[in-house]
């Protein structure tokens, strides 16, 4: 009888996945103002000027480009597709199945895997990351807010602007409250309840999913913007930046690019217009992400003059920190699934900072093949503050091609140490009664405390929270408004320039990043139009 019940079950899921895949032939394109226009026709594109130019429509360069537009033409370069045509994007049932369904060129997750063999992905669609990821929102702690020496009013305002429009709270499901029991049971205090806050002890963050389970990726915040000045060209990859020198000057002037499944010797370009007023150039501003940002500023000839020259490129400017300062999160897993079971994926809401914010605890369900609808259960802890750095170079002179990074995981011993005390953790969170009841595992009887066995256990499962950042950081390739050191209207806005991954997870900060930098613009050339208005005689 329990045999049939499982048949029937797994028929019944795997009927309804099929008649959802069916149902979502319709977009779900978002209500309300409508979308800028839309393109994958470089010819519609090319030989054209606009007043500023991002590369990548990412978690960053969405918010960005909205709010630029509201007085300048903008054109945003995509080396994705739309997310509206991808259910695997936008629809919570297939959550995690964008990551096992890759392709060379045009699927929404690219894969990639470090120098060390730990395998990872990058967003490639319109709404980057935010359109692969687990959809967890939370923001930045305040005192990261005031180490980076950010505005504190215009960081809570554009917190805001972002939460009116793609972030909602969520409805727990049955695992998510068993896990925030079991991480209140374990010691994670005190409760917090929901909110957005980044704070101590377990809280229920925001999700990018609304009540019908549909993801609001980054793409939706185009639609705040002036959809007459903003123009999307997808499916197209930079090349590099074109630039204009006169003696020691250093000038972005626009952008090459191809098709993302073109060849590389074919080229179209888009440029800056050249405004009357010379104080009021446009910018080429990068939002390619921690690996595309310093792959591109090095395919431009920015960047360590000798790693350059391996490769041929012309340079431009000797800036030896891009590439540098490369981290990501080590992380651990406890999976108590001693079997994959037929299950609907989850995606986390509930978490667990602990330790002065050092450590982060989520937990998921998530698919382990693109093919049925086996999944596994997963409680997953990261280090928030590592040590250990590491270095990105380039592969080839493709675009396209991912670049070679290497983050030296647990490398320094601090991390290594920091990892026994994160598997202790999760020996004693696999123990709680509320995982125990809801997984009906019992409790794990093979565990060790062997802190020699831990560290073992640490070098041979480490993985990534895909939290990477670094490779164009600021005070190294960025000065303190993002531009880059020693070039005009160049700039970097997005996770490669950060120093640390904020609060629980980038995506809040990165969201709220794009606006914040885009309204910082926006009133610097208010007061430049102010400041030479007032010279006219």
């Amino acid at each position: 009888m329990n045999y049939l019940v499982t048949i029937h079950g797994r028929w019944l899921l795997t009927a309804f996945l099929v008649l959802t895949v069916h149902l979502s032939e319709s977009s779900p394109v978002p209500q309300g103002k409508r979308l800028p226009f839309l393109t994958s026709d470089v010819k519609e594109v090319s030989k054209k000027s606009f007043d500023f130019i991002i590369v990548g429509g990412g978690t960053a360069g969405c918010p960005l480009a909205a709010t630029l537009s509201e007085k300048y033409s903008v054109l945003v370069v995509e080396r994705g597709g739309s997310p509206y045509e991808n259910p695997l994007v936008w629809n919570r049932m297939y959550y995690g199945l964008a990551l096992l369904q890759t392709d060379e060129f045009s699927s929404a997750a690219q894969r990639f895997t470090s120098e060390e063999g730990v395998p990872s992905h990058r967003g490639r669609v319109l709404g980057g990351s935010s359109g692969i990821n687990a959809a967890f929102y939370s923001r930045a702690s305040d005192d990261f807010v005031k180490r980076v020496g950010w505005d504190e009013e215009l960081v809570k305002e554009a917190y805001e602007w972002v939460e009116s429009r793609v972030v909602f709270k969520p409805e727990l499901t049955a695992w998510q409250s068993a896990l925030k029991f079991c991480l209140l049971e374990a010691g994670f205090l005190p409760y917090n309840g929901f909110i957005w806050e980044h704070i101590e002890g377990t809280k229920i963050g925001g999700t990018i999913y609304d009540k019908n389970g549909t993801r609001h990726t980054s793409a939706d915040l185009l639609r705040a913007g002036n959809p007459e000045k903003i123009t999307v060209l997808l499916n197209a990859t930079v090349k590099n930046i074109i630039f204009h020198g006169n003696g020691n000057e250093r000038i972005a002037r626009g952008i090459r690019f191809i098709k993302s499944d073109g060849s590389t010797n074919q080229t179209y370009e888009a440029y800056l217009k050249e405004p009357e007023d010379s104080s009021l150039k446009g910018e080429v501003i990068l939002s390619a992400g921690a690996l595309g940002s310093p792959q591109i500023l090095m395919l431009s000839g920015i960047g360590p003059e000798k790693h350059l020259k391996d490769f041929g490129i012309p340079l431009v400017l000797n800036l030896k920190g891009v590439g540098r300062e490369m981290q990501d999160n080590p992380a651990i897993a406890y999976i108590p699934d001693s079997k994959a079971k037929y299950q609907l994926s989850d995606t986390p809401q509930v978490a667990g900072i602990a330790k002065d914010f050092k450590f982060i605890i989520e937990g998921g369900i998530v698919p382990i093949n693109s093919s049925s609808t086996l999944t596994r259960t997963r409680i997953s802890i990261k280090l928030a503050f590592p040590e250990s750095k590491g270095m990105l170079k380039l592969n080839s002179t493709d675009p396209r091609q991912n670049p070679s990074v290497k983050f030296n995981y647990l490398s320094n011993k601090k991390d290594l140490d920091s990892c026994v005390e994160m598997a202790r953790l999760l020996q004693r969170i696999s123990r709680t009664k509320s995982v125990v009841m809801f997984l009906k595992n019992g409790v794990p009887n093979n565990q060790t405390s062997s802190t020699d066995k831990l560290r073992e256990f640490c070098k041979k499962n480490v993985r990534t929270f895909y939290h990477y950042h670094g490779g164009c950081t600021v005070r190294s390739v960025v000065d303190r408004d993002y531009k880059v050191y020693g070039v005009e209207n160049l700039r970097v806005i997005d996770g490669s320039t950060l120093l640390e991954s904020p609060g629980t997870n980038p995506m809040a900060t990165l969201l709220m990043l794009g606006r914040y930098q885009g309204i910082k613009i926006l009133r610097e050339r208010d007061n430049i139009f102010v400041s030479n208005s007032q010279k006219q005689p």
